[in-house]
Parts: C-alpha cells; sequence; structure tokens
C-alpha cells in the first residue's frame, strides 16, 4: 500500500497528491509516469509525475477529476493508501540525457497548458538544479484554473502566464504570449517543450514550425494501459508507429500525426462519461436502463 502523505485541491477538479513511494523516487526523473489504482477493483490510471523527493521518498502526482475512476480517486484523503502505484515508466525527458555543457547554451521555452503545466515543473526544476534557467508560458482559461504558478517562478528564469478571459497576465491562448515574446520582444529560443490538451499542443506546434524553433510535446494524455499491451496510445511520428507509454511520452511536435492522436484520444471519452453519469444516478437513486427496453439495472 502506498500511504497519501498530503493533499491539496489546486483548482477546481484539479487535485495534488505526495504519495510515499520511495524505490520510485529514488529513480524517476523528469518526463516519466506511474501507473495508480486506488483498490483491488479500481482502473489503472497512468499519471505524470510532477515531483520526487528522493530522500522524503515521495512522488507528487497531480490529476484532473474527469471520469468515474478519477472522482473515486479524489474522494481518498491524507492517510489512506493507493492499492498500486508502479513506476517509473515511459522515458524521461531527452534533456536529462544531453551533456550539461550543451545545455548550457541553449534558451528553452516550456509552454503548460491546464493540468499540463504539473509535468512541465519537474522538467524545468531539473535544469534549475542544474544550474540552467529557462522561460515558462502557464496557460488557463481563467485566473481560477491556473496551477503551480508559484512553485514554477521558484525554478523558472522568466514565467509568462496567459488566460483565454484576461483575468490573469496575457489575454489571450499560449501561442498568442509565445508569439509575443518571438515576435515583438525579441526572445530567442533554441527548443520549446509544449505539454497540455492536445488542441494546444497542435496551435502551439504550427506556430513553432513557422517560427523554425524545435519542438517537443508529451502525450501522456493519451494512456490507458501504460505497458505497451492494448495499443491504445498508437500514433504515428514521421510516418512510423509508435506507442506513448514505451516510445514516450515525448515525441517531436512537428512529426506527430495529430489529426490520428487526437481521433484515437477521442475514442475513450464517452465510455468515461458513460461510467461517470451511470455512478451520478447511482447516488441519486436513478434507476439504470441496459437499453434493451425492459427497464432493468445493467
Amino acid at each position: 500500500m502506498y500511504r497519501i502523505l498530503e493533499k491539496k485541491l489546486l483548482a477546481s477538479n484539479i487535485y495534488l497528491m505526495k504519495v510515499e513511494a520511495p524505490r520510485i523516487a529514488r529513480a524517476c526523473l523528469p518526463g516519466q509516469f506511474v501507473i495508480v489504482k486506488d483498490n483491488e477493483r479500481g482502473e489503472r490510471i497512468p499519471l505524470t509525475i510532477c515531483d520526487y523527493d528522493a530522500q522524503e521518498g515521495s512522488v507528487t502526482i497531480v490529476f484532473q477529476t474527469v471520469g468515474s475512476s478519477t472522482y473515486q480517486m479524489a474522494l481518498l484523503n491524507e492517510g489512506d493508501a493507493f492499492q498500486d502505484f508502479v513506476g517509473p515508466l515511459g522515458n524521461p525527458s531527452d534533456l536529462t540525457k544531453e551533456p550539461l555543457e550543451e545545455l548550457q547554451k541553449e534558451n528553452i521555452l516550456f509552454v503548460g497548458g491546464g493540468v499540463g503545466t504539473a509535468p512541465v515543473y519537474p522538467q524545468v526544476k531539473w535544469l534549475c538544479e542544474q544550474g540552467i534557467k529557462c522561460d515558462v508560458i502557464i496557460g488557463a482559461k481563467t485566473k481560477d484554473q491556473l496551477i503551480l504558478v508559484e512553485e514554477m517562478q521558484q525554478v523558472a528564469g522568466s514565467v509568462y502566464i496567459a488566460t483565454d478571459d484576461g483575468t490573469e497576465g496575457f489575454h489571450g491562448m499560449v501561442t498568442g504570449k509565445l508569439q509575443q515574446l518571438v515576435e515583438e520582444e525579441g526572445k530567442h529560443y533554441s527548443r520549446t517543450v509544449v505539454i497540455g490538451p492536445m488542441p494546444m499542443m497542435r496551435a502551439c506546434c504550427q506556430l513553432t514550425k513557422k517560427l523554425e524553433i524545435p519542438t517537443i510535446v508529451s502525450i501522456n494524455t493519451i494512456m490507458v494501459d501504460g505497458t505497451g499491451m492494448c495499443g491504445a496510445c498508437r500514433v504515428s511520428v514521421g510516418g512510423k508507429v509508435k506507442f506513448a507509454c514505451v516510445d514516450g511520452p515525448e515525441f517531436d511536435g512537428h512529426q506527430l500525426d495529430f489529426d490520428e492522436a487526437m481521433r484515437r484520444q477521442g475514442m475513450y471519452r464517452t465510455e468515461e462519461g458513460i461510467a461517470r453519469q451511470r455512478e451520478l444516478d447511482r447516488e441519486q437513486g436513478i434507476q439504470q436502463s441496459c437499453g434493451c427496453g425492459c427497464g432493468g439495472d445493467k
């Protein structure tokens, strides 16, 4: 069992949990993920690691309640425990494999959208620990949906905020802020790392391709099984078949077939919604129909 040491509500339906997992904490690197299961019958959920502390023996995850399983997970509190907490899985960020003397010559920009800010944080923190400061854009629909701003400010060079409704920082999407930094403020970036909703990452890649800035994206949200067994996270990168969980989760954003990836991601949203609605109906005492017309409970 893996005890929850800390739980925070970061924003509406977005939770942070620090979990006691010493062996994972000693082995993980930025960019990797874990698979969690809250109980014996629970769903296996892949989640990118947000932070880790080898000395404390803790791993931090951030998740948003979008389906039945994540809603159940959000009911856990400090002192409760996960049945399973497996990792680290996936490949660490390429940044961790490159010579530090080469990284120090670069000017890197990270872009985090919504919950995607969480997996951006460990990469920025790791670079800071190597004496390298980078710029970060954090985006959200509104001010109340921004997460990890203060934490990011402690490890990044400059942090820029963009909200769709203009309630904080730049009024507009992260692509607008990125374009402003490059074209109006004269910023020069050797590469960008973009993590967030699929449409946001695609829009950023379309812009960075025009600006000729190499771009890495993380498609952790498309994973289901997380071990390469189910094939649900199969995508095309540069015309070659890749699996997000074992070949990624980070890929060249200019080579990724976003249309295919978004179609694949959308295949599971309906099932998540149906499962959550059934759960709500049960809570309210509403009889479930099996769909055959008999009026029975499925």
